[in-house]
């Protein structure tokens, strides 16, 4: 039976290095039949991977602590990039300013269960309270099986369902190009603060998948450190890795994202990475004391990160 990766956005370049690593046959070097599958969202994907339907998942780094109490039977394993990786956009018109956090307030946000967690904290920083001063609630209809949130989106900005949104760079992208959205913060770039540290994309396993069979583990490793490796050198061929799962209008774009984000493809999950993760899980209600890094990672694979 193929082992069961699943990513709670597909049509993304959020978890793009686990799409590849399937896609580009870089599980099938490693001697793994793999498959990789949409679970939304991701604190259902994290859910399913304790209840042990998946043996593998992509997502955000705190989000296994929905499911995974104080971080006891699950391990980050790397990282599928660094830094907080979502987009704040705004309904263009509006007369927001990159940057300008204090410009949102009283708008409609379209966030997903997981990813709010980021935006709410982002704002709870700069002096916004999240939970008074606006509105922000996943998008209508984006629960749906086989919807991109960050497609979902752009099409509610578009319609006037949301006044704004946070979501992946699919998303932002659409609805810049499209001129209906500016954007106003990049997190992984220009996040205010320590907010670009919040969390990161990674690939997680449960500790029982860890301990009964390390080889296969070690060898998921190597392949989506592999498929980063190939993603940094040669972008355009993440077209070919979402030829299966993307539309043909999101398809073409998707090696340009992929050309940006490659910089941040670096499976490595630092000591100081963990340390803000868990601040950052701490003040948000999800972590209920200080955790030590190898609670966190499964340390025993960092010798393949960058092998």
């Amino acid at each position: 039976m193929p082992l069961r990766i699943a990513i709670p956005d597909m049509i993304s370049p959020s978890y793009f290095p686990a799409i590849a690593a399937v896609e580009l046959g870089f599980f099938e070097r490693e001697g793994l039949d793999a498959g990789i599958e949409l679970v939304f969202p991701v604190p259902r994907t994290c859910e399913a991977l304790r209840d042990g339907l998946l043996d593998f998942a992509g997502g955000a780094a705190h989000a296994p602590l929905y499911a995974f109490r104080d971080w006891s039977g699950c391990k980050l394993l790397c990282a599928l990039a660094q830094n907080m990786y979502w987009f704040l956009v705004v309904r263009a018109g509006l007369g927001v300013k990159r940057g300008d956090l204090h410009a949102v307030r009283g708008l409609r946000i379209g966030a997903a269960p997981g990813p709010a967690d980021g935006l709410k904290r982002m704002l709870a920083d700069a002096g916004i309270d999240p939970e008074r001063e606006m509105k922000i609630a996943p998008v209508p209809g984006s629960a749906g099986a086989g919807v991109s949130f960050g497609l979902a989106a752009a099409k509610a900005l578009e319609d006037g369902v949301v006044d704004g949104f946070w979501a992946n760079g699919m998303g932002a992208e659409l609805a810049v190009r499209r001129g209906i959205g500016t954007l106003v913060i990049d997190a992984r770039r220009d996040g205010p603060g320590g907010a670009q540290h919040y969390t990161f994309p990674a690939f997680l396993t449960t500790q029982k998948k860890i301990d009964e069979q390390p080889e296969i583990v070690a060898a998921a490793v190597r392949a989506i450190a592999g498929a980063q490796r190939a993603l940094k050198a040669e972008p355009s061929l993440a077209t070919e890795a979402a030829k299966k799962h993307f539309p043909a209008a999101e398809r073409e774009l998707i090696a340009e994202l992929v050309r940006r984000d490659a910089p941040y493809y670096d499976a490595a999950i630092s000591a100081p990475a963990v340390e803000a993760l868990n601040a950052f899980a701490a003040a948000t209600g999800l972590l209920s004391g200080v955790v030590a890094y190898d609670r966190v990672v499964a340390t025993r694979f960092a010798k393949y990160w960058n092998a």
